[in-house]
């Protein structure tokens, strides 16, 4: 309420009063005005009236259009003033509130806008009278569009850079020449994949101390990972910038060596193709969560370290006849079953638990299936655990 009350008082004060030596000089200031407009108006009075006027004739004319002049600016200069200060509260009370963050994007949206705008003025300067107009137009809006579109584009631009600092700082990792780069390993190197990275547990395995040697990423999984951050869907970008994000962080945080191979020749296409040559080349094995990966490169005798296989050796284990409580929440595959989660996420299938949907049940372990893709319990309630199956 205060704040319209005071832009009301500003802009129709009545009784807003000029300083003295504001006024003296506005009045000066429009008697030069005055003045000069008188001068260069008389060489046109001839032309145009057809009067010649004698030299005391021209002095007194020069001298009424000077006082002319100042009477005018006295008499405006109140309300330019006021007018002037009244929009100055508008734009501090305005910006009070703005994040110096917000002002300074929108500054750099302003520029860019205005340089567009330029170019595009550019065009049309050989156009009489358009010309000008259009170039004023597109100065007004593009410069508007530029700051309106940084402003509301912030978080974006932000998490943008945080990615290109990220990857700048990868690229920059300590690493040796890739012609002797398989010497100076101090340990069998770990070549990393991009399911790896954007998974973000290596940090936690790292920082734990269960993974030693160096950490290998081969260029081609950079890009790739860069690519996924660049991604036009959200959910893709952001664990794409996460990846790289943990990755600087292992690099900057964590006494792990981190090294960015950069293969010179590379005989298949295919990115999990080019992941077992490297593998191969340097002596060293895959890190990955990636399941077919995986079988892959069992099969092409490539030591491989599963991620998915190290949390699923960290799960309590359970065996056959072992009773636990289980809530179920949805259907089986099966006709009958009923399927439930325990903490870490392990999926319990219980036989005959279809009727206990939204229950919580005492069940006894029929059976335990691990593998790399994760592990599944299946069961049967307790009052059926010792009918024949």
């Amino acid at each position: 309420m205060n704040e319209v009350d005071d832009i009301v008082q500003t802009q129709s004060a009545p009784c807003f009063i000029v300083p003295a030596h504001i006024r003296m000089w506005l009045a000066i200031m429009g008697f030069i005005i005055g003045v000069s407009t008188g001068f260069f108006g008389l060489g046109s009075t001839e032309e145009i009236l057809g009067i010649v006027l004698n030299l005391p004739q021209a002095i007194f004319a020069v001298i009424l259009a000077g006082v002319f002049g100042s009477l005018v600016v006295s008499v405006v200069a109140p309300g330019i003033v006021r007018a002037i200060m009244a929009m100055g509260r508008w734009m501090e009370r305005r910006l009070a509130n703005v994040p110096l963050s917000d002002i300074l994007v929108g500054v750099v949206g302003l520029i860019f806008g205005l340089i567009i705008a330029n170019l595009l003025g550019a065009a049309f300067s050989g156009v009489p009278v358009i010309g000008g107009i259009v170039a004023t137009a597109a100065a007004i809006i593009f410069g508007y569009l530029g700051w309106i579109v940084a402003v509301n584009k912030k978080p974006d631009l932000v998490s943008w850079g945080k990615a290109v600092r990220s990857s700048a700082d990868i690229f920059n990792a300590r690493s040796s020449d890739d012609d002797d780069a398989s010497e100076s390993f101090t340990g069998v190197p770990k070549v990393l994949d991009s399911s790896t990275i954007i998974d973000g547990r290596i940090a936690d395995v790292c920082r734990s101390g269960f993974l030693d040697g160096p950490l290998v990423i081969p260029q081609f999984v950079l890009e790739e990972v860069q690519h996924i951050a660049d991604s036009s869907d959200a959910i893709r970008r952001s664990r794409g910038r996460r990846g790289l994000d943990i990755l600087n962080a292992i690099q900057k945080d964590l006494d792990v060596e981190v090294v960015i191979h950069r293969p010179e020749k590379l005989i298949d296409s295919e990115v999990d193709a080019q992941l077992l040559q490297v593998a191969r080349d340097l002596g060293g094995k895959i890190v990955t969560n990636d399941y077919n990966l995986n079988k892959v490169a069992v099969l092409q005798g490539v030591s491989v370290l599963n991620i998915n296989d190290l949390a699923n050796a960290l799960k309590p284990m359970v065996i056959p006849g072992e009773e636990m409580a289980i809530r179920l929440i949805k259907e089986g595959k099966e006709p009958g079953q009923g399927v439930g989660y325990l903490d870490d996420g392990t999926m319990v299938v219980v036989d005959h638990g279809r009727s206990h949907i939204g229950e919580e049940i005492s069940v006894a372990v029929t059976s335990v299936l691990q593998t790399s893709a994760g592990r599944m319990i299946f069961a049967r309630p307790h009052d059926l655990a010792n009918a024949a199956p």
